[in-house]
């Protein structure tokens, strides 16, 4: 399969068609100014790696109906996205006009949102709640993963937004979470690489 690191011209024509919308392999061949052949394989090796969508549509009265592309969902990941940035600099700003108890709560509010909707599906015994947070990470595209070492488990997230956000007050509060969802023990693991989000999970042993 074709990859799109290092190919300058498959990189100008996503951000073509992103900055038009879309457009036909003659759009993209006008823009880049390359032939309409180049442009249409450029184009079909970017749709089968997914990088973009194509329909056949009429473009115009008189023409002959055309495929027009447009980037997909999983091309846009292509394009630098600064959100991190924005909510670290929000939350930054926020301590410093109110302190961080206010940032505190803000993240206590969010806790109490995800609580009321990830609760129902998180029940059963640990391993099972386990689980079934493990699958609602996965549909946020946290690409979490689980291992049991010794006892305790160890909940990855290799695409965890606060990975970006990295701060301490966030990763407490996601730990808060989790506790509360699971009712175990949690802490975050921070030997491990900067790139994943580690948290260690205990059963919380009974009062004697």
């Amino acid at each position: 399969m074709h990859s799109i690191a290092g190919d300058s011209t498959k990189t100008r024509v996503l951000y073509a068609l992103r900055g038009a919308g879309s457009g036909t392999a003659h759009d993209v061949a006008a823009a880049l100014e390359i032939s309409v052949p180049a442009a249409r394989q450029h184009l079909l090796d970017l749709k089968n790696e997914g990088l973009l969508d194509a329909k056949v549509q009429r473009v115009n009265q008189r023409g002959r109906p055309q495929h027009v592309f447009r980037v997909s969902s999983k091309g846009e990941q292509h394009f630098p996205k600064r959100y991190a940035q924005l909510c670290t600099d929000i939350l930054e700003h926020i301590e410093q006009v109110y302190g961080v108890g206010a940032v505190l709560s803000v993240l206590h509010s969010r806790n109490q949102t995800l609580l009321l909707q990830w609760q129902p599906r998180v029940q059963g015994s640990l391993e099972q709640r386990l689980m079934a947070l493990l699958e609602i990470l996965n549909e946020l595209g946290y690409q979490a993963s689980l291992q049991r070492l010794e006892g305790i488990w160890v909940l990855s997230q290799g695409n965890s937004p606060h990975l970006e956000v990295a701060l301490e007050a966030v990763y407490e509060s996601e730990a808060d979470l989790y506790r509360q969802l699971l009712q175990a023990k949690v802490s975050r693991d921070t030997q491990t690489s900067p790139s994943v989000c580690c948290y260690l999970i205990e059963p919380v042993l009974p009062d004697n």
